[in-house]
């Protein structure tokens, strides 16, 4: 059984109620907007989703719609292992929090999994200015 070595949660506060951030980001659609670390681009065949992605096509399955604010989304690589992705959208006052878990596996070097955070850093940032400017057109 593989095993994490490390993990960090990546966050992101967003001056959107959660309900608003939720809807936009599980637009599968809007991933290569925002997700660009997951998906360049993205089309759906046969109800699934397949994203263009740095790793190549992958197939990515969102949790289904809940109540939550759950969108933990497992993404199968061409090499046919999947990858459970942890990620959610919290209600905070007014507006909102993202939150994602990014997972550090055995065989990667601590400069991959640097990496790896860092860019969902600015792929949370990406979301949170997508759904601000959205949200608050003016602003």
């Amino acid at each position: 059984m593989t095993t994490v070595q490390e993990a960090v949660v990546v966050s992101q506060a967003v001056n959107a109620p959660a309900d608003i951030v939720y809807a936009f980001a599980r637009q599968m659609d809007k991933l290569p907007l925002w997700a660009s670390g997951l998906a360049k681009g993205i089309t759906q065949r046969g109800g699934e989703w397949f994203a263009d992605s740095p790793m190549g096509e992958v197939k990515v399955t969102m949790a289904p719609v809940n109540a939550f604010g759950v969108l933990d989304h497992d993404v199968t690589l061409p090499n046919g292992v999947s990858v459970h992705n942890a990620f959610r959208v919290t209600p905070c006052g007014k507006g909102s929090l993202l939150s994602f878990v990014v997972l550090r596996p055995p065989d990667a070097s601590a400069q991959s999994f640097e990496a790896d955070v860092a860019h969902v850093r600015r792929d949370l940032a990406a979301l949170k200015q997508l759904v601000e400017r959205q949200h608050h057109p003016r602003a």
